[in-house]
């Protein structure tokens, strides 16, 4: 992927004619230097629609100064601060960057990126210094002359023109951009309107883009509560999934818990969301999750069988052994992560994430959702809870072996829906719901441990039987096997305490 810098900046701009304003004397400012001016030209791209203008997206391909390229501008929740990506001009004007536009193919979903806005900017620049005569910080003063490019022949005729400040830290602190504030308000110039040089060109037909629906600004109710959350595991695919894209630590995981998390809560509110609309919805963040399992999967997988094969007792171990349990952990590492990719760039996966922005701007609430959110909270809490309790208590009465195996299966998945069922109450129960979050977490962790014995020991076995068709030993196999199985007990024989200190009797 290309280069990502922070850029911290803010944009003003002046009713009418205005004095320049005095910088000297700034906090930690030493002295300044005028730069030579810029002539800069730059297109904009985003899709017919303005997907990426609607989430405060920038992505252009800008010639002239010192930093000319492609240029990918992401919001960030710091105060006027982005996540700037860069990557060379290369010889194409009319098509994005492969690497720019998987950094926004969880917003565009499979439209095209055209063309939208032509931005002409002759820039004049200051930089201020500190003591040492490095930069802290650069204004701007830019005359610009916009002119659209993906609307009507009419619009392309029209050029818009204006003038603006921009102020942007290079080495400098926070602090700094609130004094040349103060010397700018001085003068009269003030904040800009519009967040970006894009946004004031497209005027109206930003104003008419469809814009993501937002959380509720309070939670007031039982279906405040189910939306916020809901809302909170959508930013957490949404964010995660260029991540995926580049390969980044635990990112496949984590996006596969933000679809868990999102149908889990489905399942708890049932008395607040209508199911003929979430459980297909349900169903749909089920089969994400299982593409995102596969690749988590062989990491556990891998990881369990090295682990193993270390306690082996030496004088079982040999090269052909090794080799067998090594290919198991690494082998499928590129298929899997190739067909995530396949399928992150498929049609399914956004319709996925159009059905999902549907439900949460337009809601199926039922009558319960209009509950007082702290009593409603409360219910789903202990509901939840009650339900896990049940299954622990079932699967410990059952012996050992493949009956109780799956019983705790179901246990697990029960405690995950309990957990996350807490960390959805966290906004209105606070600390209760922190504390018992905690707890449930602890509880699926230990049979989260006890699933993936068991998901071990049947790759063992199958590593077995095709050892066995190549002529070698499967005693190894059965030893390994029986180590995995111990470690099973171990955790069985574990829970009972473990339960104990998660379970309450409200």
């Amino acid at each position: 992927m290309g280069k990502r810098v922070r850029e911290t900046e803010r944009k003003y701009e002046a009713d009418g004619r205005f004095e320049p304003p005095d910088l000297s004397g700034l906090p930690k400012v030493f002295g300044s230097c005028d730069l030579d001016p810029a002539e800069l030209d730059a297109v904009y791209f985003d899709t017919e629609d303005l997907r990426l203008a609607a989430r405060r997206i920038t992505l252009r391909r800008r010639t002239g100064g010192d930093d000319a390229g492609w240029h990918l501008k992401l919001p960030t929740t710091e105060a006027d601060t982005r996540t700037e990506v860069h990557a060379p001009l290369g010889r194409a004007t009319r098509t994005v960057p492969k690497d720019l536009a998987a950094e926004v193919a969880v917003h565009t979903r499979g439209r095209k990126l055209i063309p939208v806005v032509r931005l002409k900017n002759h820039r004049e620049r200051q930089h201020l210094l500190d003591a040492a005569g490095e930069p802290l910080a650069e204004i701007a003063h830019d005359h610009v002359t916009a002119q659209l490019l993906g609307a009507g022949p009419a619009d392309k005729a029209v050029a818009i023109t204006w003038t603006e400040f921009e102020v942007e830290l290079v080495g400098g602190k926070p602090a700094l951009l609130d004094a040349v504030e103060q010397r700018l308000a001085a003068v009269g110039v003030h904040r800009s309107d519009s967040p970006s040089k894009l946004a004031r060109a497209l005027g109206d037909r930003l104003t008419a883009a469809t814009v993501p629906p937002g959380p509720p600004a309070e939670i007031l109710t039982a279906g405040d509560a189910a939306l916020a959350y809901l809302h909170e595991q959508l930013r957490a695919l949404i964010a995660l999934d260029p991540e995926v894209r580049r390969a980044e630590p635990d990112a496949v995981h984590q996006m596969r818990v933000a679809a868990r998390r999102a149908r889990s809560a489905l399942k708890t509110f049932r008395r607040e969301l209508d199911r003929a609309v979430t459980d297909p919805v349900g169903e749909e963040l089920k089969w994400l999750g299982a593409v995102l399992g596969t690749e988590r999967d062989r990491e556990v997988l891998a990881e369990r069988l090295q682990e193993r094969l270390a306690e082996l007792a030496p004088d079982l171990i040999d090269e052909t052994l090794r080799s067998r349990l090594l290919a198991e952990g690494t082998k499928a590492h590129g298929e899997t992560h190739a067909a995530v990719l396949r399928v992150l760039g498929g049609p399914h996966y956004f319709q996925v994430l159009d059905t999902v922005e549907a439900l949460l701007a337009d809601p199926p609430y039922l009558e319960g959702a209009k509950a007082p959110a702290t009593p409603a909270v409360q219910k789903a809490v202990r509901r939840d809870h009650r339900r896990l309790r049940r299954l622990i208590e079932a699967a410990m009465a059952v012996e050992r072996g493949q009956e109780r195996d799956l019983a705790l299966h179901e246990a697990r998945k029960a405690a995950k829906r309990a957990r996350y069922c807490a960390e959805a109450a966290r906004p209105v129960l606070g600390s209760p719901a922190k504390d018992h979050t905690a707890r449930m977490k602890s509880v699926q962790q230990l049979l989260g441990e006890h699933q993936d014995s068991v998901m071990c020991r049947v790759a063992i076995a199958r590593l077995a039987g095709e050892a066995v068709a190549a002529g070698e030993s499967a005693f190894p196999y059965g030893a390994l096997s029986q180590l995995e199985r111990a470690r099973a007990i171990e955790v069985e024989e574990q829970l009972p305490d473990r339960w104990r200190e998660a379970d309450f009797r409200p």
